[in-house]
């Protein structure tokens, strides 16, 4: 290069990309990403204490709570706990995979959810509350944690 020529700079505007400025949706959406992580860790003990210790499960008078083997139970609980957990730390990671595989996540726990209503409303409702704010910050604002 000559001496009259310069390089373009890094705090050049018209040589460095712009990324657009985060808001304040990146806190929910590192919300939906460690609340993925702590409720797959959460299920993923759930399916450990099904596999490893079939009474701990309520018994009713009538027989058991679920007509299903425990074992399987537990390994269904395991995985998806795992799956979860995975899905999380991708949130917290930027990946566009994990954005969409966490709403998928979401929207079965928000229905699930709707099936518990009529045994537990609040905890249900609750629940249900933040699997929607974990769709939207994800759906919508889930770019910005991108790195």
């Amino acid at each position: 290069m000559s001496e009259t020529q310069q390089r373009p700079s890094a705090s050049d505007s018209t040589y460095a990309p712009r990324r657009p400025q985060a808001t304040g949706w990146v806190g929910y959406v590192v919300f939906a990403g460690v609340m993925l992580m702590m409720l797959g860790g959460f299920q993923a003990i759930e399916g450990l204490v099904a596999i490893f210790k079939d009474e701990y499960y309520l018994v009713t008078r009538n027989g058991l709570l679920l007509n299903v083997d425990f074992t399987t139970w537990g390994w269904v609980h395991l995985i998806l706990g795992l799956i979860a957990v995975g899905t999380g730390i991708g949130v917290l990671l930027g990946q566009t995979w994990a954005r969409v595989t966490g709403i998928i996540i979401a929207v079965l726990s928000a229905l699930a959810n709707i099936a518990f209503l009529p045994a537990y409303p609040i905890w249900a409702t609750i629940i249900i509350a933040l699997d929607v704010l974990a769709i939207y910050a994800l759906a919508v604002h889930g770019r910005e944690v991108q790195y």
